[in-house]
Parts: C-alpha cells; sequence; structure tokens
C-alpha cells in the first residue's frame, strides 16, 4: 500500500501541481515536438526517484513501466484529442495511468483482489442510491417538468450547455451527503445560497411562469434527494 500511496502522490505532483497551463498548451500545440512533454517525463521520473528513495536495484523496472507508460499515453491523447473530445480524454489518460499503478501494485506485493469484497450489498445500495439520485432523478425531474417549461424570447441562451442539469445533479448529491452524514443544517445552507444565486434571474423575470418553473424544478430536486437519502439510512439498517 505504501508502494502504491508513492507512485500515485508521485502522478499527482507531476501531473497536477508541476505542469503549468503553458506547458499543456505547447504540448497540445505542437505535440510530440513539444519540448514541455520531455520536460514533463522527466519530472516524473525525478519525482518517482526521490519517493522511492534511488533504490535503483528494487524498482527499476517499475519506474521503466510507469514513466514509458506515462509518455504512450500522452501522446495518445495528444494525437487523438479534439476540441469536443477534450474533457472525454482527460479522464481515458487519467485512468489509464492509474490502472498502471494498480497491476504494477498487484505484481509487486501480490495483492490478492476479489470482487466479493469489493461488490458487496452496502456497496451496492450505495451505488444505487448514487445513480437514483443523480441520472434517474434527472430523467424523472425533466419528465414532470416538461410540459411548464417557459418558451425563451431571447435570441441568444447566456447560459451554459447543460449547466442547469449538472447543477441539479450536484445539489442533489451534496443534499444525499450531508443527510447520510447526519448535517441537516446544511442542507438549508445550500437552499439559500441556491436561492441568492437565482434571485437575480427571478427578478429579472417579467413572466411569472419562469419564476413558477424554477421553483418546481427547485422542490422536486430537493425533495427527491431527501427521500432518497432517509430510505437509503432506513434501508442499510437491514444489509
Amino acid at each position: 500500500m505504501v508502494f502504491l500511496l508513492k507512485i500515485l502522490l508521485a502522478h499527482l505532483l507531476g501531473d497536477f501541481l508541476f505542469q503549468p497551463d503553458a506547458w499543456v498548451k505547447n504540448k497540445e500545440k505542437h505535440k510530440i515536438k513539444s519540448p514541455f512533454l520531455y520536460v514533463h517525463i522527466a519530472i516524473h521520473l525525478v519525482l518517482l526517484l526521490v519517493l522511492l528513495k534511488f533504490d535503483f536495484s528494487k524498482y527499476w523496472i517499475y519506474i521503466a513501466i510507469i514513466v514509458v507508460s506515462h509518455y504512450l499515453f500522452d501522446v495518445l491523447k495528444l494525437y487523438f484529442q479534439t476540441k469536443k473530445t477534450k474533457r472525454i480524454w482527460f479522464f481515458i489518460d487519467q485512468c489509464l495511468h492509474l490502472s498502471i499503478f494498480f497491476i504494477i501494485a498487484y505484481y509487486f506485493k501480490e495483492i490478492t483482489f476479489s470482487f466479493e469484497k469489493i461488490f458487496t450489498s452496502k456497496i451496492l445500495f450505495l451505488i444505487i442510491a448514487l445513480l437514483s439520485v443523480t441520472k434517474v432523478s434527472s430523467i424523472i425531474i425533466k419528465t414532470i417538468i416538461l410540459q411548464w417549461k417557459p418558451e425563451s424570447k431571447e435570441k441568444k441562451d447566456e447560459s451554459l450547455a447543460k449547466a442547469g442539469n449538472y447543477i441539479g445533479i450536484l445539489e442533489r448529491l451534496f443534499v444525499f451527503t450531508f443527510i447520510i452524514l447526519n448535517q441537516w443544517q446544511a442542507i438549508g445552507f445550500l437552499l439559500a445560497a441556491k436561492s441568492v444565486f437565482r434571485f437575480g434571474d427571478l427578478s429579472k423575470a417579467k413572466e411569472r411562469k419562469l419564476t413558477e418553473y424554477i421553483l418546481i424544478g427547485t422542490l422536486l430536486s430537493f425533495g427527491i434527494s431527501t427521500f432518497i437519502g432517509i430510505l437509503y439510512l432506513k434501508l442499510l439498517k437491514y444489509l
């Protein structure tokens, strides 16, 4: 576990702390010809050596695998990502790096891995609850309030794409988390904070329909997440 934490720490430092945005933009522009690509890889190598105390005889094969795979994954991302798929390739790249870490840690200490220990009834129930409070709830709320959606008279929509959907998912995750942690007062602060940010939209709205539409959506979002949170706590006792 210590070995896994060390290589994970080296990755987080190299990929996030010691990689300025200017380097990232240069790599995206020049790709394999970018000098910062190789500086980035060199930083990872140095971090691994420092954290593993320069123990070449014991770790050299693992360091080599991590450094070479990191270079290959970065090059793969640089050549295949586009402006539209940049976000997707970011997560693909990180998942590939993490998979290498776990594979190396598995062979280094011969860690036993069992799906039965991961997919317990409590874990499966938590996954179901999280899916219910995020994507499932989004579809349910959208279906309910679709009939009341006011038509926008503005030619250009100044809101971010799918921002409302993501905001709803995040607020339901917060409510669900606060409930299972028994922090009910935090839900009140969350509702108040959203009301403050929404006040500008509601005050500028000339029609009453928009106010009612937002209010229904907010109450449904908080109501469903509260119900799922309470139900989760009640049923968890029987698992």
